[in-house]
């Protein structure tokens, strides 16, 4: 052997000698600290000879059987009450001027009937408000609907992903919601979440709320894409997160089975995503804007700050857009020869009748503007083909219906919204 190589051996044999030294006096030193942490100059009472220790009454909390069925009850504030302060056997004292009369026994005073209060008691004098600025966010619902019912628009288990979330102990609204608001949305697919409150329903978070439980909802599917893999699992990641900043665990489902329902509902959303549209050619020269503008507001139409026009649903509660018309041309433009008017039909409900009423409006402008109801490739509309049209609708309806997805309704406007 060379010398270059005994000199490597000797090194390498001083190198592991340092290193098991090394490691040795860091053993040493963590045995000590553990002595020292672990040491006590107080003198252990169970080690006493002759010392008698009074015995402690312990008492173990018990639970009431059925408890997790029940909703938990907010406590009360204790209330003084001056009869219950007033012994049933004491005399009052005599006057002076007065003769002492006879003792006679007091009856005691009859036990107070309990007072119920009422359910929305816990409430802050503004959750009413906060739920109706809900109902008027989410599409299909109308401010004043009940707790519970909107509850079920907002976290709807048909076509959200339900994720329960555990709590440890009652939370406020208020301590919540900013941590929830950071969660709003995964790609296109929006989330909302409830909470059981302590009067026994599930409703919309909101101020002044106390709840027991939680559930996150996420909606599986839109107008253009199913939930995916990456936004379930960015889903997933985030929502901990906030579960952890408010004291919660999420039981989150099995990722397959969500994945299959979010590509079913959209293979139903993709199937019934239909739009009818009526267009309205002029018979001679180009309609002027300025003079077109006026004539559509006459027919009841709302102007929109994109250039296209609305039919409001006047006689619906929760309001709403019965169709549309668009002019077909830039917001710059002059002159128009074309309007299109376009019906969505899975978010009209039948009541409505969201076609007749376009039908029956395009008629009224062909004499208006001199106009000729027309297809895409510019062919009259006769009666018989409008009819026939309407029948299909009619179709239409029934299957959405079969489906439990009614057109018009919430579910199908947040599908097709």
């Amino acid at each position: 052997m060379t010398d270059f190589q005994m000199s490597l051996i000797a090194a390498g044999g001083v190198f592991v000698v340092g290193v098991i030294t090394y490691n040795k006096w860091q053993e040493y030193k963590a045995r000590k600290s553990v002595e020292r942490a672990f040491a006590s100059d107080h003198d252990d009472v169970l080690m006493r000879d002759g010392e008698q220790v009074p015995a402690v009454d312990r008492h173990e909390p018990v639970l009431e059987a059925g408890l997790e069925d029940k909703a938990p009850v907010l406590a009360k504030e204790p209330v003084l009450d001056a009869d219950a302060f007033a012994p049933a056997d004491v005399k009052p004292e005599p006057q002076l001027d007065t003769p002492t009369p006879a003792a006679a026994p007091v009856p005691a005073p009859a036990p107070a009937a309990p007072v119920t209060p009422p359910a929305t008691s816990y409430r802050a004098a503004g959750a009413s408000a906060a739920q109706d600025a809900v109902a008027a966010s989410l599409p299909g619902t109308r401010p004043g609907m009940p707790a519970a019912e909107l509850a079920e628009c907002l976290v709807d288990p048909l076509i959200d992903c339900l994720i329960p979330l555990s709590l440890e102990t009652p939370v406020r609204g208020d301590k919540i919601l900013p941590a929830l608001q950071t969660l709003r949305r995964v790609g296109n697919k929006p989330i909302h979440y409830i909470g059981f409150a302590v009067s026994g329903e599930w409703e919309p978070i909101v101020h002044g709320g106390v709840y027991t439980k939680l559930q996150a909802g996420v909606q599986m599917a839109t107008r253009t894409t199913a939930l995916n893999e990456l936004e379930y699992s960015e889903l997933v990641t985030r929502l901990r997160a906030v579960a952890d900043e408010i004291g919660a665990e999420p039981e989150v489902p099995d990722m397959f089975e969500v994945m299959a329902e979010a590509r079913i509902l959209h293979r139903f959303v993709a199937g019934h995503d239909a739009q009818l549209g009526v267009n309205l050619a002029a018979n001679g020269a180009p309609w002027a804007m300025s003079t077109l503008i006026g004539a559509l507001e006459n027919a009841g139409f709302d102007v929109r700050p994109d250039g296209r026009f609305a039919m409001p649903d006047k006689e619906s509660a929760g309001g709403g857009v019965l169709f549309t018309l668009s002019t077909n041309v830039t917001l710059g433009a002059d002159t128009t020869s074309r309007l299109t008017l376009l019906l969505d039909v899975p978010c009209v409900a039948p009541a409505r009748d969201g076609f007749g009423r376009m039908v029956e409006t395009a008629r009224g402008l062909t004499q208006r503007l001199d106009a000729t109801i027309v297809d895409d490739f510019d062919q009259p509309l006769v009666d018989e083909a409008l009819d026939e049209i309407k029948s299909q609708v009619g179709e239409f309806y029934q299957e959405m219906d079969a489906a439990d997805i009614p057109a018009g309704s919430t579910r199908a406007l947040r599908l097709f919204s």
